[in-house]
C-alpha cells in the first residue's frame, strides 16, 4: 500500500496527457450519468449516504493505518478514530435523519396584488458534477464530510487528494469502487500534476481547502471556466482570554485545541492574547497540563509533524523568534524536537517579535504564540488590521464582553469560550471570509451549497399582467400612475 499507484515510470508529457484524459473521461462520465438521472430519490441519496458510513466502519483500521504511514508512523490512533472516522460518521448520521426535510421545495409569497392566484417555490436541485480538493492534516474528515453534503444534494463527486496522503489515496482509489461506481464518486491521488489539471476541469462546482496562496491560484484556474468555488483556507487564528475567565479552564481548553494534531488544522489556535499580569501563571498552568498529557515526545498520543519540510519551517521558525529576543518554552521534558520522527515538542513563546515568522505566517504546528495586553482593544485592533480569520475563541464569562468581541472582530466562525468544536456542529455552517475562504458547507448549509436553490414561477389560469400588454392605453397609465405613487 505504500508503493506509488502508478508504478511504471512514464515521461513527463506521456503521463500529463493521461492523466488529463484520465480526469476528463471521468469528468464525462459522471456529467452522462448526472444528465441522465438529474435528480436522485431521498431513497437513493440516502443509500450514497449509507454506503460512506459502511465504508468508514469496515476500512476502520486500514485508513488509521493509512493515515498513520502518511505521518510517519507517529499519528495519534486517537485522533484518527476521533477527528477523522467518528466525526465523518456523525455527519452522515446528521444528514440522514434532516435530509427529507432539506430536500422539501420551499414556498415563498407572491405579490397577489399583480399576480393574483400564481404561486412560488424554491426547489434544491443537484448541480451536477462536484470536484474537491482535499488537505492532507485531516484528509478523512475533510472528504467524506463534503461527500456527505454531496451526495445529500444528489451530484457525483470526483476528489483529488494531497501529495502527502499517498499511503491513504492509495487505499481510497482501491476500496472505494466497491461501494459507488466510477460515474458516482472517483478518487485521484497527486500524481504528475493531476492537481492543476484537476484545477482546470469544468466542474459544475470545486471545493478546495487548504492554503491561501493555493486557493488563489484554485480561484483564478476555476475562473478561467466560471466554476463556482467554496474556498476553505487558513490563516492566524487568534484565542483571546479575558480577565474575568478561569486560568485554568482557559489553559486546559486551549492547550487541548492547539496541540490536537500537532497544531496541524486550519482552525487551531494560532496565538492568544492573555493579560499581561496573568501570563506567568498561564505559561505555569499549561506546563503542568500539557506535561501529564503526553509525558515525553514518544508518547504514541503526540502526532508528528506531516514531512520533512513543514519540519524544518517550524524549526527554523522557533530557532529565528529565539535569535530574535523571543523566550521557547517546551511544555514537556527532554528535547525539543527530533528530526527522526518529526516531532516537535508543544511549545509556548514569549515576547515574540512583531515581524518573526511565528509571528507573519500560519504557523501550522505545535508552537503557540502568546502576547500579553492591559487593553482588551488592543488585542482587538491588532486582529482586525490583519486578514480576517478562519476561527476566533474569545473567553470570557461575561455576555458583554463577548458580544462585544463577536461584534468588532469578523472571522469565519467563533467558538466561545473553546477551541475547534464549532466546526464539529453539523448544524452550524463552515467557512471562512476575506482571506480565509467563502462558502459553507457541513449540515443544512453544505446541503444548500451543492444545490441550485431554483425558483420556480408558476403563473394561475389568468395573468393580470395581460392588462398591461401594448399597445398601451388608459388603463396602463392610471394603473401604473397608482403604483409609482
Amino acid at each position: 500500500m505504500g508503493a506509488p499507484l502508478r508504478a511504471i515510470p512514464k515521461p513527463p508529457h506521456t503521463l500529463g496527457d493521461a492523466i488529463s484524459r484520465d480526469l476528463q473521461e471521468t469528468l464525462d462520465l459522471q456529467r452522462s450519468a448526472y444528465l441522465a438521472h438529474p435528480y436522485p430519490s431521498l431513497v437513493e441519496r440516502k443509500a450514497d449516504l449509507r454506503k460512506l458510513k459502511a465504508f468508514l466502519i469496515d476500512h476502520r483500521e486500514a485508513i488509521v493505518e493509512a493515515v498513520n504511514a502518511d505521518f510517519g508512523g507517529h499519528r495519534s490512533r486517537i485522533e484518527s478514530l476521533f477527528i477523522e472516522i467518528f466525526s465523518s460518521i456523525d455527519a452522515v448520521n446528521h444528514t440522514l435523519k434532516s435530509l427529507k426535510s432539506w430536500m422539501k421545495p420551499g414556498k415563498r409569497p407572491v405579490d397577489f396584488k399583480n399576480f393574483m392566484g400564481a404561486s412560488n417555490t424554491v426547489i434544491p436541485q443537484p448541480l451536477g458534477v462536484v470536484g474537491s480538493i482535499v488537505p492532507w492534516n485531516v484528509p478523512v474528515w475533510t472528504s467524506f464530510n463534503g461527500l456527505v453534503c454531496m451526495f445529500a444534494a444528489g451530484n457525483r463527486a470526483m476528489v483529488k487528494m494531497s501529495e502527502n496522503s499517498r499511503h491513504l489515496a492509495a487505499l481510497l482509489i482501491e476500496k472505494i469502487p466497491d461501494y459507488f461506481p466510477r460515474e458516482k464518486l472517483a478518487f485521484f491521488d497527486e500524481t504528475g500534476g493531476v492537481g492543476i489539471a484537476f484545477s482546470q476541469l469544468k466542474f459544475d462546482h470545486l471545493m478546495f481547502t487548504g492554503s491561501t496562496q493555493t486557493g488563489r491560484a484554485v480561484m483564478k484556474a476555476a475562473a478561467e471556466n466560471l466554476v463556482p468555488v467554496t474556498l476553505e483556507l487558513g490563516g492566524k487564528t487568534p484565542a483571546i482570554l479575558c480577565d474575568d475567565f478561569p486560568l485554568k479552564t482557559a489553559a486546559e481548553r486551549l492547550t487541548f485545541a492547539k496541540f490536537l494534531n500537532a497544531g496541524q488544522a486550519c482552525i487551531t489556535v494560532d496565538h492568544l492574547y492573555v493579560p499581561q499580569r496573568k501570563i506567568d501563571a498561564f505559561v505555569k498552568a499549561a506546563t503542568s497540563i500539557v506535561g501529564k498529557r503526553y509525558g515525553n515526545l514518544d508518547s504514541p498520543d503526540y502526532t508528528a509533524i506531516i514531512d520533512d519540510r513543514a519540519f524544518k519551517r517550524i524549526v527554523k521558525a522557533l530557532e529565528q523568534a529565539r535569535d530574535m529576543g523571543a523566550t521557547l518554552v517546551p511544555l514537556i521534558p527532554g528535547k525539543p524536537w527530533d528530526a527522526k520522527t518529526r516531532k516537535i515538542a508543544p511549545h509556548i513563546v514569549l515576547n515574540a517579535p512583531a515581524d518573526c515568522e511565528l509571528l507573519t505566517r500560519e504557523i501550522f504546528g505545535p508552537v503557540l504564540p502568546i502576547i500579553g495586553y492591559t487593553d482588551l482593544q488592543v488585542p482587538i485592533d491588532a486582529i482586525n488590521a490583519g486578514a480576517r480569520p478562519l476561527a476566533f475563541y474569545p473567553f470570557s464569562n461575561h455576555k458583554k464582553v463577548v458580544q462585544h468581541l463577536i461584534t468588532h472582530i469578523m472571522s469565519g466562525g467563533v467558538a466561545v469560550n473553546d477551541g475547534l468544536l464549532h466546526a464539529a456542529q453539523h448544524d452550524l455552517p463552515f467557512g471562512g471570509v476575506g482571506d480565509s475562504g467563502m462558502g459553507h458547507y457541513h449540515g443544512y448549509e453544505g446541503f444548500v451549497t451543492f444545490s441550485k436553490m431554483r425558483p420556480v414561477f408558476y403563473q394561475a389560469p389568468f395573468s393580470a399582467v395581460k392588462l398591461l400588454w401594448p399597445p398601451y392605453g388608459k388603463f396602463a397609465n392610471t394603473y401604473l400612475d397608482f403604483l409609482t405613487k
